[in-house]
């Protein structure tokens, strides 16, 4: 799905992700800023080896990124699978360097304690720019990274130390990425979890 054309400045920060990046800071900087922010919605912050990005998603950028979060719910309670969801939690670690907070992530299975880290991260690219998310995920070692960009949702998996391109997920197999893109051009949320739901339930 393309960005679409807008006639004012406005319009432009409503619908088009707002990204700062800032060079030379220590881990020390990175954790000030996220005390300062607290809970409060907004600003995302990423963290790479003293670079920093502060970003602000579009309205575009929320909503397809709930869009897709229910579709992948819905998915597990279709088939029965354990999905536990964490939204946008702070993953971090100071001797790597890194800290990011997807816009969603989920471990699979009942969890016993609480995880070190997502078994799934996703990430919705709805401009150009920012800091490269899967070199962040690379070294906090997120087994599986998915990127919804262009309509298109792409699969990344860890492999040694590196991520290497899949056409499925791997800790879900059964997941057709087809039929998730088909759902994302629905006319709503609601319409694009129904549409999962009738196509699981034929086949």
């Amino acid at each position: 799905m393309s960005v679409p054309a807008f006639s004012t400045l406005s319009d432009i920060a409503t619908h088009v992700d707002q990204h700062v990046i800032l060079h030379g800071l220590r881990w020390a900087d990175y954790e000030a800023l996220l005390a300062m922010r607290g809970d409060s919605p907004g600003t995302r912050i990423t963290y790479l080896e003293g670079e920093l990005e502060l970003m602000a998603p579009s309205i575009d950028h929320e909503q397809f990124k709930i869009r897709l979060g229910r579709l992948l719910i819905a998915y597990a309670e279709a088939r029965g699978i354990a999905l536990e969801g964490f939204g946008s939690w702070t993953l971090r670690a100071e001797a790597r360097e890194r800290g990011v907070e997807p816009d969603e992530c989920y471990t699979l299975g009942v969890p016993q304690t609480r995880p070190e880290r997502p078994d799934i991260a996703v990430e919705v690219v709805w401009a150009a720019g920012g800091l490269d998310k899967l070199e962040v995920y690379r070294g906090l070692g997120v087994p599986e990274v998915w990127i919804w960009r262009d309509g298109t949702l792409r699969f990344h998996l860890l492999r040694g130390d590196a991520y290497v391109a899949a056409p499925r997920s791997e800790r879900l197999p059964g997941l057709d990425p087809a039929l998730i893109g088909r759902c994302m051009e629905a006319s709503s949320q609601t319409r694009a979890v129904a549409m999962l739901r009738e196509a699981l339930a034929k086949g």
